[in-house]
C-alpha cells in the first residue's frame, strides 16, 4: 500500500473516531481497550477495498462491535481474577473524546452507573442495548452489525432493558442533584460525620470500590446507609483529602488525593433526593487521564 492511500485510510477513519471510540468505550467500559478496538479496526480497514464500501461510517461501526464484543467474551476469564468489584475506567469528558454529548441520552450510556449495570448483560445484548440507545440505529440496522434477524434484535434489547430496568431507574441523570448531593457528602466525609452521610445515603444504597489490589478498596460491595457512612467516615474522616471536581462519564464527579498520594475517582447516582449508589475508582491502571 502507497503511502498516500495509507493517509486517506487514516483520514476517513479520524472522521468517524469519536463516534467509533464513544461506541467501543461503551461497550468495553476501558478507554484502554476501546483504543485498541480502534487500532485493530484501522488495520482491518487498511486490507479492505474501500472503494466498494459505501457507507464508511456503517462498516466501521460493524468492525468495531464485533472487534469490542470478542474482546468482552475473551477478558471474562481475567475478570474471574480480578481483586475485588471491577469498575469502569473513569473518562474526563470536557471536553468529550466522543464527540457533541448534547443529547440525555448520549450522556446518560456514558454513565459509571450505566455501564456498572451493562456489566450484567451477554455480550449481543449489550451491543443491541448500546446500539439502539445510545445511538438510535434501527433493529434492522442493528441486525447486520450483528448478524442477527431484526427480530432477535429486538427480543434481545427487550431482554436488556428488562435485566436492568429494576436498578436503572434507581438513579437519575439530573446534574444540579448530583453535584448537590456529591459536595455534601464529601464535606461529611471530610468531618467524619456519621449522621450527616447516612441522611444523603438511601436505605438500600450500594457502594462500588475499584482497587483492583492496587490501593486500599473494600474488596466486596458495601450496603445500606449506616455502613456506607462508616466506611467512607473510616477512611477519609479526619484526613486532610484534596479534592479537585471534574466531569468524568457526562457526570459530575470528584478526584480525591489522600495524603498517601493516592487516587480515587468518585462518582454518585442519585434518586428522591438521596445517593444510591457510589462509585468509587482507585486502580491506577484506571486513572491515568487523571492528574493535577
Amino acid at each position: 500500500m502507497t503511502t498516500l492511500a495509507a493517509q486517506q485510510a487514516a483520514g476517513a477513519l479520524e472522521a468517524h473516531r469519536p463516534m467509533l471510540l464513544g461506541l467501543a468505550y461503551r461497550l468495553l467500559g476501558s478507554r484502554h481497550d476501546a483504543e485498541d478496538v480502534l487500532q485493530d479496526a484501522y488495520l482491518r480497514w487498511l486490507a479492505v477495498d474501500r472503494a466498494a464500501v459505501a457507507e464508511p461510517r456503517r462498516y466501521l461501526s460493524r468492525v468495531v462491535t464485533r472487534l469490542a464484543l470478542d474482546r468482552l467474551r475473551a477478558r471474562q476469564a481475567a475478570r474471574e481474577a480480578y481483586v475485588g468489584p471491577w469498575l469502569p475506567e473513569p473518562v474526563p469528558t470536557a471536553p468529550s473524546p466522543f464527540g457533541p454529548l448534547d443529547r440525555a441520552e448520549q450522556r446518560d450510556s456514558l454513565a459509571t452507573a450505566l455501564l456498572h449495570l451493562l456489566e450484567r448483560l451477554s455480550p449481543p445484548e449489550r451491543a443491541v442495548y448500546v446500539l439502539h440507545t445510545a445511538f438510535e440505529l434501527p433493529y434492522a440496522e442493528i441486525a447486520e452489525i450483528l448478524d442477527r434477524s431484526p427480530a432477535d434484535c429486538r427480543q434481545l434489547h427487550h431482554r436488556a432493558v428488562a435485566r436492568i430496568g429494576q436498578d436503572r431507574r434507581r438513579f437519575t441523570v439530573d446534574r444540579a442533584e448530583q453535584e448537590r448531593l456529591l459536595d455534601a457528602f464529601l464535606a461529611a466525609a471530610r468531618d467524619g460525620d456519621l449522621a450527616a452521610l447516612t441522611g444523603l445515603v438511601a436505605a438500600d444504597a450500594t457502594a462500588w470500590t475499584d482497587g483492583g489490589g492496587r490501593v486500599k478498596a473494600a474488596r466486596n460491595p458495601v450496603t445500606g446507609a449506616d455502613r456506607i457512612a462508616r466506611f467512607f467516615a473510616g477512611i477519609y474522616g479526619g484526613v486532610p483529602f484534596s479534592v479537585r471536581r471534574l466531569e468524568l462519564n457526562g457526570q459530575p464527579a470528584a478526584l480525591v488525593v489522600r495524603p498517601d498520594g493516592s487516587r480515587y475517582a468518585l462518582t454518585v447516582a442519585a434518586a428522591g433526593g438521596r445517593i444510591t449508589g457510589l462509585y468509587l475508582v482507585g486502580n491506577p491502571d484506571k486513572l491515568p487521564a487523571l492528574t493535577d
